[in-house]
This record gives C-alpha cells, sequence and structure tokens, in this order.
C-alpha cells in the first residue's frame, strides 16, 4: 500500500483503518476546502446571531454547567471562553503519550471541520500545525467524568492555543508559551462558543478507544494463530472447525474463525494424522464460538466508533441552515461508555481461553512431557509462564468490571448522570497489556509443543512462523531466564506481521 503522505482533514469520513495509516505513514494533516467553507460559514453565522439576538444562548452569552442562568455582556465573550478552558484544565495522573495526543488533536479537528460549533479557521488550523510539528500538549489519564464530553482532558489539551499549559516539543516538557516563540505562533484570542467547542465532546475518549480498537483487532489476529499453533501442538482435531457446524449456528464472527483456522491448519501433517482422543478440551473446540463472539463484539464496538468519531459532539450546537443554536446532549459518552465495557469483557475472553489452552499443553498429556521440557524434576519448564499469565488474566478481570455501572453527580446536580466513558477507555490499555503477555506465553508453549511433534510438520504457514520465532527463541532443553524469552517473544511480537489470508473454499 503506497504510504499516505497528506490527509485532508474534513474531506472524508474517519475510519480506525484509515487513523491507523495516518498515525503508522507520519502523514501530514492539511485542513479541506470543504472543511474550510464550512468552518467559516458557521462562525459568520453565529456572529451574526450574537449581534442581533437579545436572548440567552447557553454557553455563548452565559455560564457553563451550573451557571447556565447567569447572563455575559457582550464585551466578556472572549474572556469567557479563555476562563472557561484556564479553569477546565484538571486533568491529573500520568501523562497520555504521544499517540492518544495526536490522535485527539485530529479528531477534534475532524469533528470542527463538520461546521456546527461555530469555531474560528485559524484554531483549526492551529489543531493541525501541532499535530503536524508534533508539539504535543501535555495531557493526563484521569479527571473526565464522559459527561460533557471530556472537559479536564480537553481542557490541558487546549491551553497551548492560548498560550498556556505545557508541551512536549523534540522529548522535552517546555510551557507552551515557548513553544509558540519557536513556531512565530501568537495565542488564539478565543471568540464567542469556541472554548466550549474545543471542551465538550469524545474525543479523549474516542481516542483512547481507537488505540485500543487498534491494538485490539492485532490481537484477535495473534490469539487466532496462536490458537492454532496450540491445537497443533496438542493434537487436537479439526473436526469442531469444519464448516458445516458453523452453518446450523451462523453467528458472523463464528463462520469466520471457522474458515480461519482451516486456512491455518490446511495442509498440516499434525492435524491431518489419525487422532485417538474423540474430542478436545473446551478451550480447544469451542475457539470458533469464543474467538467468534470476540470478532462480533469488536465488529459491534468498530460501528459504535465509527459512528462517533465522524459525529458533532460538543454542545451547544450550531445550525446555520435551520437558524438555531440547540443546547443538547450529544457530548454525553454513554454510547462510548457500554461500547467500550463490552469491548474490555470480550478482549479478557481471549486471554481467558489463552490461558486454558496453555494450561492443557502443560499436563504432561497426548504425547507432550510434563511443563514441556524433556527432563522434568530436574528442569521446571513452562511451568510458571503459565502462573504469570494466569495472575494477568485475573487482573483482566478486575479491569473487565463495566465502568459504566457507576455514576457521581457533578456541577451542583446540573450533570446527574455521568457515563464514565473515560475510565472505561483507559482501562482498555491495561486488558490489552496484559494480553499481550498472554499472547507471548502462548506462543513461547505452542512452539515448542509443536517442537516435540517433530518429525510432524504443520501448516505451511505456520512452519514460517515457527522458523522465524525460532530464529529469535530457540527451543528449551532445559531451564533458562523465562524473563528474557518472555521479553525476546513480546519484541517478537512487535516486529512481527500475522498475514491471515483467507480464501474461498
Amino acid at each position: 500500500m503506497d504510504r499516505l503522505e497528506t490527509y485532508a482533514v474534513g474531506s472524508s469520513e474517519l475510519t480506525y483503518d484509515l487513523i491507523e495509516r495516518i498515525i503508522n505513514d507520519n502523514t501530514r494533516l492539511l485542513l479541506s476546502e470543504e472543511g474550510r467553507q464550512r468552518i467559516e460559514r458557521c462562525r459568520e453565522y453565529l456572529d451574526r446571531k450574537t449581534d442581533v439576538n437579545t436572548a440567552p444562548i447557553y454557553g455563548v452569552t452565559t455560564g457553563f454547567g451550573s451557571l447556565c442562568d447567569k447572563h455575559i455582556s457582550r464585551d466578556e465573550l472572549s474572556t469567557l471562553q479563555e476562563n472557561l478552558v484556564k479553569s477546565h484544565s484538571c486533568s491529573v495522573g500520568t501523562p497520555v503519550d504521544d499517540v492518544i495526543v495526536k490522535l485527539m488533536l485530529l479528531l477534534k479537528a475532524h469533528a470542527l471541520s463538520m461546521g456546527f460549533s461555530g469555531v474560528q479557521t485559524i484554531t483549526v488550523e492551529r489543531i493541525l500545525d501541532m499535530y503536524n510539528n508534533n508539539v504535543l500538549p501535555v495531557v493526563f489519564d484521569r479527571g473526565s467524568l464522559g459527561a460533557s464530553g471530556d472537559l479536564a482532558p480537553l481542557a490541558n489539551l487546549f491551553l497551548p492555543l492560548i498560550g498556556e499549559g505545557e508541551v512536549w516539543y523534540k522529548g522535552k516538557r517546555i510551557r507552551s508559551a515557548e513553544a509558540l516563540n519557536i513556531f512565530g505562533w501568537k495565542p488564539i484570542r478565543l471568540m464567542s462558543k469556541e472554548g466550549l467547542a474545543l471542551l465538550n465532546g469524545t474525543q479523549f475518549m474516542s481516542a483512547n478507544g481507537i488505540k485500543a480498537l487498534i491494538d485490539g483487532w492485532h490481537l484477535v489476529n495473534c490469539f487466532d494463530l496462536f490458537g492454532a499453533m496450540s491445537l497443533e501442538a496438542f493434537d487436537g482435531r479439526i473436526e469442531p472447525f469444519f464448516d458445516c457446524i458453523q452453518q446450523v449456528r451462523p453467528h458472523r464472527g463464528q463462520i469466520e474463525t471457522g474458515k480461519i483456522y482451516r486456512w491455518l491448519l490446511k495442509d498440516s501433517e499434525i492435524i491431518a494424522r489419525h487422532k485417538e482422543h474423540v474430542q478436545d478440551p473446551y478451550s480447544f473446540r469451542c475457539i470458533p464460538q469464543v474467538h467468534g463472539a470476540v470478532k462480533d463484539a469488536m465488529n459491534h464496538v468498530t460501528d459504535i466508533l465509527h459512528t462517533e468519531i465522524n459525529s458533532v459532539t460538543d454542545n451547544p450546537t450550531v445550525f446555520p441552515d435551520l437558524d438555531l443554536v440547540v443546547s443538547g446532549g450529544n457530548f454525553h459518552g454513554e454510547p462510548l461508555a457500554l461500547a467500550f465495557d463490552y469491548m474490555g469483557v470480550a478482549l479478557h475472553e481471549l486471554g481467558n481461553i489463552s490461558e486454558r489452552r496453555v494450561a492443557q499443553l502443560i499436563l504432561g498429556e497426548r504425547g507432550l512431557p510434563p511443563f514441556l521440557v524433556a527432563h522434568p524434576g530436574l528442569n521446571s519448564g513452562f511451568m510458571i509462564p503459565q502462573y504469570a499469565a494466569a495472575s494477568m488474566v485475573s487482573q483482566n478481570k478486575m479491569f473487565a468490571w463495566p465502568a459504566s455501572c457507576d455514576s457521581i453527580v457533578s456541577s451542583n446536580g446540573q450533570e446527574d448522570l455521568v457515563s464514565m466513558g473515560a475510565n472505561a477507555a483507559t482501562k482498555l490499555h491495561k486488558i490489552v497489556d496484559n494480553l499481550k503477555y498472554i499472547a507471548a506465553v502462548e506462543l513461547m508453549n505452542a512452539a515448542q509443543g509443536i517442537d516435540f511433534r517433530r518429525p510432524l510438520k504443520s501448516s505451511p504457514y505456520i512452519e514460517s512462523v515457527m522458523a522465524a520465532y525460532r530464529d529469535v527463541v530457540p527451543f528449551v532443553d532445559e531451564d533458562v531466564v523465562m524473563a528474557d524469552y518472555i521479553s525476546r517473544t513480546m519484541q517478537f511480537l512487535e516486529n512481527f506481521q500475522i498475514e491471515i489470508e483467507v480464501v474461498e473454499e
């Protein structure tokens, strides 16, 4: 695929795979002409509206939250917006990584380019300037209720627009004013509604969700491959993956998983040989049902996120064609909170079933030695990696508890039901991080088990994976420092590209 050199924000809908290309290709962003026209038209309308309208407009000529009944005079409208950004910059904790910050900038610029937010063109252009020059605001991972969007982290994200806060630049954390001086940028003078447009919105939740979604789909592929390798190591049966059994319970993910496994195991000597055992444990036999259900959940979350990142989620919403400025609730994170909790539960199940396969491999059954080592007793072999995997599976069960079950009243009762979608989003990374280690443990065990099946060979694709992996992590004859092998396996997973190419049968 050709490198994506530039992308015109506002020219098309965003998808997670397009976003992945933008991030990985270090794509330069520019504002599309159609986006510019939409922004300018909306801004001009809002200016006219405030010039002639005497009725209060929430967040434009009034205070915010429970202060919505406080009138703001015309000469104080700019100060109101600047005060909003300063006072709301309360995200705390650990700075989020650069990818999340860049995703937040991209998603906010995209949302503003739709022309329903009333911002200035220069505001969106400065956001893109920061993205393109890697002037990345310091944003922290805690502080959002996912209610009026992500107020606290978005406030920290946009402090640099007015010359406040801090940024990361060339590996250093510096004052935003210093960064502005480096590039000759003047602080933006926010106009009416702009601070609210920047701070209202679900871009912190969405950015974390997109990052977790990209990682999550990669892990789906990993566990499909390593599950197939474990099936080979365990001398498992192919019948549970036949298409006929999937078709009589035709869930999309189940059908797809059966097809993937038939492709992964095609022409394998191990899978084709005669089996003495009639059936396999659930962790092998029910892979189509479990992995398939995870895929269905991930597809659902993908659809929700695609709708969200192509939506207008600030408040109030400006409709020039209808001559309306409407105060509503599009910033509420409930759609994301529920989806992210669902995604967390689903991804956890990949680790849950993986650890069970590992536990079966070290039992010393079906011709495999106990703990997958030639001389058990003197050597503990693969005994303790299963412990580590079990520990992380258990921790993921804690992280899978739904954040959306909670709500705490805020803003003096005005915001009386909040989504906690930001908490649902950030804990996805903890689940994903554990899954990467769990996947590494399964790969180690599966590869070791396959080598005990020699001279039989697995499928051509799995043998190619085995060869690449053995260049990094050797077969274990006697006890080694397992932490080193886990670390090497993690490095292999970071660099190895899994290419599952299922063809029509």
